[in-house]
């Protein structure tokens, strides 16, 4: 018969058993398997075509964070509907952390603009931001204005043959350059290119008079095939410090696009702060710095919770734009 000190034991010894089954239930799977991660290829989107300046700084990212990770992580480019065909992929995607994608500011946007196959906010993790773009309006050289004021002027004189080209309707170059014209009260017409691989050759092979994109334009700048208009910063470009901003040359329009990486929803934490932690690290890179250099993209770290805070006050605030220009019948 026992004894009540060893029927206590005993049921000390259960209760202790059943706590540590409990402990292992409620810990998720891929925590009880993350020293197999990654045990695959993971794709990253960049959600935009071969060649151009964000494919180049993404696969960047993307070798460095392989070495940081121990695994193998593979671009694969899906350009078109604004850079948003990432974001569309990861509400369709297991949150096991082999599918990543970019998430450029257009997903922000676009929501507001046409029916999307994802929500920016519901449908995504928000891992990491790390960098972002500086922006400007480069002319052919032998364009008739060589300043952005003296576009204006000429824009006014001959209202609706001047055109552009951007990198996708909704995107930053397109829609920043349309609230510069509703504010110098000119009209642009907008010709959309699939990403910056397209229209850099359009420009320079005569398509086109203007673009409104990133800094791949910079060699072409400097080898006098174009012309630095203006750029879209808070402040001048570092590369052209001679060149005005839009808002300095008159037209209060600045355009800052911090970008970063994400995933699917209901992304387990762990997992989360491991590419979290593999893809700061690659900020550390020198050969990571020297691409973002050569782009002219600054550095713009945000953790985990900064950038999902981000990512809520950037739909809300590109809503506002949204409505603003539509009320304007600018887009």
């Amino acid at each position: 018969m026992k004894t009540t000190a060893q029927y206590l034991l005993n049921r000390r010894q259960v209760i202790s058993r059943a706590a540590v089954m409990a402990s292992a239930a409620i810990v998720s799977p891929w925590a009880l398997a993350q020293d197999k991660y990654p045990s695959r290829t993971i794709s990253l989107i960049a959600p935009w075509p071969a060649g151009g300046s964000s494919d180049v700084v993404m696969r960047a990212f993307a070798e460095s964070a392989s070495r940081a990770l121990g695994g193998n992580i593979i671009v694969e480019n899906r350009p078109g509907v604004g850079g948003t065909l990432g974001a569309s992929a990861m509400a369709q995607a297991k949150p096991d952390g082999y599918s990543l994608t970019q998430l450029p500011l257009g997903i922000y946007r676009l929501p507001h603009m046409q029916k999307m196959l994802f929500d920016p906010i519901k449908d995504l993790t928000h891992i990491v931001c790390l960098t972002g773009y500086t922006f400007g309006l480069a002319a052919r050289i032998d364009a008739p204005y060589k300043s952005l004021k003296e576009m204006v002027a000429y824009a006014k004189a001959n209202p609706g043959k001047v055109s552009y080209g951007h990198t996708g309707t909704g995107t930053t170059p397109h829609l920043a350059i349309e609230e510069f014209a509703l504010k110098a009260d000119i009209q642009l017409q907008d010709i959309p290119y699939k990403g910056s691989a397209e229209l850099l050759p359009a420009i320079l092979g005569g398509h086109i008079p203007i673009m409104s994109g990133t800094t791949e334009f910079v060699p072409h700048v400097r080898a006098g095939k174009l012309n630095l208009l203006a750029t879209l910063g808070r402040e001048r470009n570092k590369a052209f410090p001679d060149v005005p901003t839009v808002k300095e040359s008159g037209w209060d329009t600045v355009s800052e696009s911090p970008f970063g990486i994400g995933g699917p929803k209901n992304m387990d934490p762990a997992l989360v702060k491991v590419l979290h932690d593999a893809f700061k690290k690659t900020l550390d890179d020198p050969k990571v710095l020297e691409t973002l250099d050569k782009f002219y993209q600054p550095v713009i770290y945000m953790n985990t919770t900064e950038y999902a805070n981000y990512a809520e006050k950037t739909f809300a605030a590109e809503k506002a734009t949204i409505d603003r220009l539509k009320a304007a019948r600018k887009i």
